[in-house]
């Protein structure tokens, strides 16, 4: 038993940063945790669609903001029609979306529609679109939830925006632990307040045309907005104020695309039922905006400048007074309200983070983007949409109104590019109807794009200049981000008819670590045999099975002759398992050294900094640490070979500039391993640690790692499993095209020691679980 303990991994003492991390953010989640909760129709729509149901909260009052300086009283005859404008476009949108999910039943909505349909340049239209959205959506319904906050509790007021500030940073928390928007939690917001806003607005009818309800006079209430009392309905209906107003009430449309994001998460058959909840959803929508603009016209419940109390509040007051009952009733109101309005907000922080993956997998973003994080979520995607909501907010003040502008821009953009991508889709594959979809589709983009017009126009001096600005300069920066991405590609993709030389120099170890094959990768294998005397390897930790695949296929297809190792990381933390790798592999070799090669390709320095991330130093600062072992970084310039293949006229006028400077005065030309990797053993399994040489033993465990290796005329298939108590090793004499880094086995065989590491040759398994599936998913398969 005493020898079985020596098996047990060694371990590496954990850095403080991520202690901290363990104590805000919880335990990491490892891969195969990471699960796509089908939604029922019902539990759909209440999670899909707090943003849009929620914006009917402040959508009718916005509308007022624009009409009350200017056509007075009027105002709250005027806001029926533009209610009734803004309701048509709802449908006319929903109509258009209803073509898009039934089309396009994976995540992405209007990106993916317009990728598809436009390629990925013209998507980035798109994607920046949607992008603006998600960062304005935090900070408007967060805003707009506090406003419900402060209406009840006006003591608050003061403290609006640090209210609003705190609860982002909350979500942000949160989110980065792991919250998933899916069940009746996250459901109950969306129809509670949609069934106590709907009472308000039926109770409010029946009052109005019985008893009738009490009308608000603004003119006797402080603090509201300035009413114009000359002959409203005359200069109220001036065109730039009506604008103005219609551009305000589109702000209730948002939201409205959040089902086209997200149609993967329902149950098949996800079209259709995304069509039902996106019809349910909309029909919803409509009756709240408009019964709240009906209940703004029967009371004259007026926006206040501090931005509280709001509208709604005020109508719930009205139409419920104030006993006992109407205060309870009133309170449900406004607790739902801020539900939903906070819950709107905490939307974004699952689209944004997705949205910001797939444009990054497109390598139009950061590839920082699309790595997920300790508990499974895009934590780099989280804390970029809080930095920029917090900055708006505290640019703005956190007023609803100061931030509309920066809204519905990027809103009916997305659908503009929605419509327009389904229109050409039509064109082209001209199915059964396509005619009047088409008709659809073309009018819903046609009227989105006038709408963003009106709103540039109408809304430039209030802050959308800023907006007409930022959107074609993120476009730009998405597409330049594309074009770095692809000159490094074109750079480190030659990979193919560079073949690895042999050569043998000292007795040291050499593991050479893998990620991606190309050129750099090529440059670090040459190096290493210049190293080696008794052998070399190369290692890839496994974050993505489909990439550790990929890269397996394209090693074999290039027939390098260095084995590859692939090790299974199911936490993605790379630098902690690499350590683990190499402490592990020079214990009891105190003689031997062991030399870690670190591909580092050195791209652009500003954009290089921005683009790519400096793992290879972060691995070399650790892994220099561990005794007897040397990191040692092999560079490979890709910005130079960049220059050389993709010449740029300015920068080689100013080569040639320098240089005939440079002649005049010189006179002559230059020369030229972790917890989550141990799964716990059933009952009627041994644990490694308990496994005696000379035995028979089942055996439950992870395979680690997995490599090919040369033994004379034969290969032999090694590899590492691992459980809670410690690890062992297994040899299979013959082809397992079955077994891959990562998977659950059950095994059974004969163990024996050599080299004080357990050998179990040959023995009988069966696949219980695979990377990225439920233990038990797989199909079993015994050999023996």
């Amino acid at each position: 038993m005493a020898e079985a303990r020596e098996s047990v991994r060694p371990g590496l003492p954990e850095s403080v940063g991520y202690a901290l991390k363990r104590v805000f953010l919880g335990r990491p989640l490892i891969t195969e945790q990471l699960r796509n909760e089908q939604l029922s129709k019902k539990v759909a729509l209440g999670v899909l669609s707090p943003d849009a149901i929620s914006s009917s909260a402040y959508g009718p009052e916005e509308m007022l903001l624009a009409l009350l300086p200017y056509a007075g009283a009027a105002a709250f005859t005027l806001v029926l029609p533009i209610t009734g404008a803004v309701l048509v476009i709802l449908v006319l949108v929903t109509a258009s979306y209803r073509q898009v999910v039934t089309v396009y039943t994976r995540a992405g909505g209007s990106y993916a529609v317009t990728r598809d349909n436009f390629g990925p340049k013209i998507a980035q239209i798109a994607a920046a679109a949607l992008l603006i959205d998600y960062v304005v959506t935090v900070a408007v319904q967060a805003s707009a939830g506090t406003v419900a906050v402060v209406s009840a509790l006006p003591e608050f007021g003061p403290y609006s925006l640090e209210i609003t500030i705190g609860v982002v940073v909350i979500l942000c928390l949160v989110n980065l632990r792991g919250l998933r928007e899916a069940g009746g939690p996250f459901a109950l917001p969306t129809y509670l307040f949609s069934v106590l806003v709907g009472l308000v607005i039926i109770t409010g009818v029946i009052k109005h045309f019985t008893v009738g309800l009490p009308v608000f006079d603004p003119a006797h209430l402080p603090g509201t907005v300035a009413v114009h009392h000359g002959s409203g309905l005359v200069e109220g209906a001036t065109v730039l104020v009506l604008l103005r107003s219609f551009a305000n009430g589109g702000s209730s449309l948002t939201g409205v695309e959040a089902i086209s994001n997200t149609v993967s998460a329902l149950r098949n058959p996800q079209g259709r039922n995304a069509r039902t909840v996106l019809t349910v959803m909309a029909c919803t929508l409509g009756f709240l905006v408009a019964g709240v603009s009906l209940l703004a016209h029967f009371t004259h419940a007026t926006p206040y400048l501090a931005g509280y109390p709001s509208v709604l509040s005020q109508e719930t007051q009205a139409v419920f007074g104030h006993g006992t009952a109407g205060h309870v009733l009133y309170a449900l109101v406004q607790a739902a309200s801020a539900l939903i309005l906070y819950t709107g907000a905490n939307t974004s922080f699952n689209g944004f983070p997705f949205l910001a993956s797939f444009v990054a997998e497109d390598r139009f973003l950061p590839r920082q983007l699309t790595k997920r994080g300790h508990r499974l979520v895009f934590s780099n995607g989280i804390i970029v949409l809080t930095v920029l909501a917090v900055a708006l907010l505290a640019a703005t003040g956190g007023t609803v109104n100061a931030l509309v502008p920066f809204y519905a821009i990027g809103v009916f953009t997305g659908f503009a590019m929605a419509g327009y991508g389904m229109t050409r889709h039509h064109l082209s594959h001209r199915e059964p109807g396509w005619r009047r979809r088409l008709a659809v589709n073309c009018s819903a983009g046609v009227l989105s794009t006038l709408v963003v017009l009106i709103f540039a126009i109408a809304k430039f001096t209030e802050g959308a200049w800023l907006v007409v600005v930022v959107f074609p300069l993120l476009v730009a920066v998405l597409i330049r981000i594309n074009r770095e991405y692809r000159q490094e590609a074109a750079i480190l993709d030659e990979g193919r008819g560079n073949p690895v030389e042999r050569a043998t120099y000292s007795y040291h170890h050499v593991y050479v670590l893998v990620n991606n094959v190309d050129l750099a990768m090529l440059e670090a294998l040459r190096y290493a045999q210049t190293l080696r005397l008794s052998g070399a390897e190369a290692v890839h930790f496994m974050l993505d099975a489909t990439h550790a695949q990929q890269l397996r296929t394209r090693w074999d297809d290039l027939g390098i002759a260095v084995p590859l190792k692939i090790v299974d990381c199911p936490d993605r933390r790379l630098v902690h398992a690499a350590a683990q790798f190499i402490l592990e592999a020079g214990e009891g070799r105190e003689s031997t050294e062991v030399t870690v090669l670190l591909p580092r390709r050195s791209y652009a320095p500003l954009l290089g900094r921005l683009l790519h991330d400096r793992t290879a130093d972060h691995l070399a600062h650790v892994i220099n640490r561990i005794p007897h072992t040397v990191a040692t970084i092999v560079p490979y310039d890709v910005q130079a070979r960049i220059r050389q293949r993709f010449p740029r006229p300015r920068e080689q006028r100013l080569a040639r500039g320098y240089e005939r400077l440079r002649d005049r005065v010189v006179g002559q030309p230059p020369a030229s391993l972790t917890e989550h990797n141990a799964p716990r053993p059933e009952l009627d399994a041994t644990t490694i640690a308990a496994v005696e040489p000379g035995r028979r033993v089942t055996v439950d465990g992870r395979l680690h790692s997995i490599t090919d290796e040369e033994r004379g005329d034969h290969r032999v298939l090694l590899g590492t499993l691992i459980d809670s108590t410690g690890s062992l090793t297994l040899e299979f004499h013959d082809a397992h095209p079955d077994l891959a880094a990562g998977q659950l086995l059950r095994l059974t065989g004969h163990a024996h020691r050599r080299d004080r590491s357990l050998v179990i040759s040959d023995p009988g398994y069966h696949i219980i679980g695979t990377a990225g599936e439920e233990p038990g998913a797989s199909a079993g398969n015994d050999a023996t």
